[in-house]
């Protein structure tokens, strides 16, 4: 324990805060950590060895232990909780002081909190950080929002704990306000899209391909060693080598198919539809997880309604081939999705976004770090006003011959009666995005008809009602 004022503090020992402590530490920064579970701040200490780091219970001292003017960095779940601790530490802090979120805050409550503290002289920024447990402690990605001055102050040491990728770390300021959580809202809208797309890949090539766990592990490793290559697909391939403790079996086979969601898939959903940008990857991903926690309807239906794979035979080499082309394919659909409700939200919510430094930030240390990733970043770097990838040359390239992959896997997963909507959505929206003409004059048309809400001609300009049937 060092007598000199700490560098940083540190609201929240869980795992996170804790492994992000740690990693400031090993790149030399001092830091107070607060918490009022005293198994946690033991936790730290007896983590942090001999490393500058202190960990208090007492938020009087937490706060004395600081440099001035003093950087506060809070890691604590998102919602209430964040409010009541800015009302619990604000009477204690000065003028100038910053309090920095790191948690998975919505971004309305980061604009509401950043107006409330700088009117009484506080600054309040909102940083999303992905990379799980493991990044934090040795290098997550980091995604600042907020005045620009407060982030300056920060720079020095987001830089140094983060991840990196040719010697380049993955931070940079995003905008102001709120951008840095949103951008990190999207990000996990993304994230939760690609884990439905390897787990409708995984459905079909267990059933309807056969392939066992040691197959399907080979096959993810090989898969991680190309185009697919991304953190998602790593871990999938270790994830199905893994053998249970407690039976030996694989631990794949053993865990309940109910999928958890904390928020942020629907908040990009929500989001999305408010600003009329359409993500339809991302909010199939989230219906799906809607879906698979009614475990007891869906087993009651299948008795009703019992699955059959009758009279399918599918060439377990040809199907893999084609599920690959399949999931490349809707793995850019879905960063493009991503990417235009970034590019819709900036021009509206005036983050002035730079989507090649989204990019960049997004190449190392968090979930959905990906190879991918460079060429998306070389794209905006060229095109800085793209609005959508598909509209990016070298991307309908790659997508022209991967569709075919998509449009064979769909047909034989209809067959088998095998879910996959977030491929299909995927498949739909390119379908839909590359075409002129779309059947909307026939909704304009009813809507017309019904409610008189007038439409627009093709042959001349104006707005028309019509007595329809008369």
């Amino acid at each position: 324990m060092t007598t000199q004022p700490y560098d940083f503090g540190m609201i929240g020992l869980g795992t996170m805060g804790r492994n992000l402590v740690l990693n400031m530490s090993d790149h030399g920064f001092s830091v107070a950590g607060f918490d009022k579970d005293p198994e946690k701040v033991q936790a730290l200490e007896r983590e942090a060895a001999e490393h500058p780091v202190h960990g208090v219970r007492d938020l009087a001292e937490f706060v004395a232990a600081l440099a001035r003017p003093r950087a506060i960095l809070l890691l604590v779940p998102a919602g209430p909780i964040v409010d009541a601790v800015i009302d619990e530490i604000k009477p204690l802090l000065s003028a100038g002081d910053l309090l920095v979120d790191c948690g998975n805050s919505h971004f309305s409550d980061t604009d509401r909190r950043t107006d409330r503290l700088e009117k009484e002289g506080l600054h309040f920024i909102g940083v999303g950080v992905s990379g799980g447990e493991s990044g934090a402690r040795f290098g997550p990605s980091i995604m600042p929002g907020g005045a620009q001055e407060a982030y300056q102050r920060l720079a020095p040491m987001l830089q140094a704990v983060s991840a990196k990728v040719n010697g380049e770390p993955c931070v940079g300021w995003l905008g102001p306000r709120s951008a840095g959580h949103y951008v990190k809202m999207v990000h996990n809208g993304i994230e939760y899209a690609l884990m439905q797309l390897i787990s409708e890949t995984y459905h079909l090539l267990k059933e309807a391909g056969g392939l066992n766990n040691d197959e399907l592990h080979a096959l993810f490793s090989r898969w991680n060693q190309g185009p697919l290559q991304s953190f998602l697909i790593e871990i999938t391939a270790t994830i199905f080598a893994q053998p249970d403790e407690l039976t030996g079996n694989r631990l794949i086979d053993l865990i309940r198919a109910g999928a958890k969601q904390k928020g942020t898939g629907m908040w990009t959903s929500q989001d999305a539809l408010n600003l009329h940008v359409p993500v339809p990857a991302i909010d199939m991903a989230v219906a799906q997880r809607d879906l698979s926690a009614l475990s007891a309807e869906r087993s009651a239906a299948q008795k009703l309604n019992p699955v059959t794979l009758s009279g399918i035979a599918v060439d377990k080499q040809h199907l893999t081939g084609l599920m690959e082309h399949a999931l490349h394919f809707a793995t850019i659909i879905t960063y493009a999705q991503g990417l235009s409700l970034l590019h819709h939200a900036s021009a509206t919510y005036r983050y002035e976004l730079d989507l090649a430094e989204v990019s960049r930030v997004w190449r190392g240390g968090c979930i959905i770090r990906a190879a991918l990733l460079e060429d998306i970043r070389a794209a905006f770097a060229q095109q800085p006003g793209l609005s959508n990838l598909l509209l990016y040359p070298v991307f309908a390239q790659d997508l022209a011959p991967l569709q075919k992959g998509a449009r064979e896997v769909v047909k034989i997963a209809i067959d088998a009666g095998i879910p996959v909507p977030a491929l299909m959505a995927c498949l739909s929206y390119f379908d839909g995005y590359r075409r002129e003409w779309l059947p909307a004059n026939l909704i304009q048309a009813q809507r017309d008809y019904f409610g008189a809400h007038t439409y627009e001609r093709i042959d001349r300009p104006g707005v028309f009602h019509t007595q329809w049937g008369q």
